[in-house]
């Protein structure tokens, strides 16, 4: 009989989605059939990773943002009403697909309406506390009474010091049913020679990630090395463009991505949680960027910075001079520790 569990990122760049990879290989290896479900860019990569699996469409969240980074919150106020629309689309979505699919279980990465209390869901999420600046406490309540809801929350990070996450991923009084499972990468370390001398990948969601693409475009001569600049674009066909002494690409797959991260000296990007992970599997030197406005991402790269991981710059204020800091900076490196995927995944086997 067919272990059916239902994998459901949010579309909010391409971060969460990339890092269910791993949870979705490591579940085809315990014998459960992943059925995947997203929209937009997250769902087109997925299909993408996994064409031979079932993919199914939930409703967009429709999440803007501002063209400036101070009217972020004012922008996901506004978003609000269409946001919760969806969330209570796709619980009724996902009240017929447990029939539908005969779902053993689920796994919601930051998707708010999908679970059932007919099969037992796990919330996947690195953000126990939501940061929203003077409003963190109300943003962080109402997260941690949805996470209530599931059966299990899985955090992706260490329990204990040294940590990724800090106070996002960990709360003064921990909630009974969270677990931490450890940082997830797609990505493995290896030995390769240096083919550029530096990796751009953009992500995130629109206008912001346009922005900072044009930005860095509008510079790019003022780095005089090699540099290979991914746009973090989702498209049909991958398109690669060679400019002077630039390769550009719109997207990779996990498998280039690999690749060319271990074939790059350094790093420049958004402080997503996903992009951190990844570096720290990867033990790659970066510099970052965070989204304007984007409470977290700036909580991590103000945070990663204090413990001289790696610096970074506001978007406004970034200049390709700004790269011989890194050098200044120690790399993050993982824990060598395996995630025991049996036991996370023996959820599914009780009735």
């Amino acid at each position: 009989m067919e272990k059916n569990i239902l994998v459901a990122p949010l579309n909010w760049g391409l971060g969460h989605a990339t890092r269910c990879i791993p949870i979705i290989k490591a579940l085809q290896e315990n014998g459960f059939t992943p059925i995947l479900a997203s929209d937009g860019d997250a769902l087109a990569m997925l299909k993408k990773e996994f064409p031979y699996l079932k993919a199914l469409e939930l409703p967009s969240y429709e999440i803007e943002y501002a063209k400036d980074g101070a009217d972020f919150k004012w922008k996901m106020l506004k978003s609000m009403p269409r946001m919760m629309d969806a969330i209570l689309e796709e619980k009724k979505i996902v009240k017929q697909w447990v029939k539908e699919y005969n779902l053993t279980g689920i796994i919601s990465d930051n998707r708010l309406g999908v679970y059932s209390k007919k099969v037992h869901s796990v919330f996947m999420t690195h953000q126990l506390n939501v940061l929203t600046g003077n409003t963190t406490w109300i943003s962080s309540k109402l997260h941690q009474h949805i996470i209530k809801k599931y059966d299990e929350c899985w955090v992706p990070d260490y329990e204990d010091a040294p940590n990724l996450t800090g106070k996002l991923g960990h709360l003064k009084k921990p909630l009974d049913h969270i677990k931490y499972i450890g940082p997830l990468s797609r990505l493995e370390k290896k030995e390769v020679p240096v083919k550029y001398d530096l990796m751009i990948i953009l992500s995130g969601p629109e206008p912001q990630r346009s922005i900072l693409e044009h930005r860095l475009r509008d510079s790019i001569d003022d780095f005089k090395g090699s540099v290979v600049f991914i746009c973090g674009k989702m498209a049909l066909q991958q398109s690669k463009i060679e400019i002077d002494h630039v390769t550009y690409y719109n997207f990779m797959t996990s498998e280039q991505l690999e690749q060319t991260f271990n074939e790059s000296e350094i790093v420049l990007c958004r402080s997503g949680y996903t992009t951190v992970m990844d570096l720290a599997a990867l033990e790659k030197k970066a510099f970052f960027i965070p989204t304007p406005g984007q409470y977290e991402q700036e909580y991590l790269a103000k945070r990663l910075k204090k413990h001289g991981l790696f610096p970074y710059s506001k978007q406004e204020d970034f200049t390709f001079e700004k790269l011989t800091e890194i050098d200044l900076y120690k790399h993050a490196i993982l824990k060598s520790e395996r995630i025991h995927w049996k036991n996370l995944f023996c959820l599914f086997e009780k009735k």
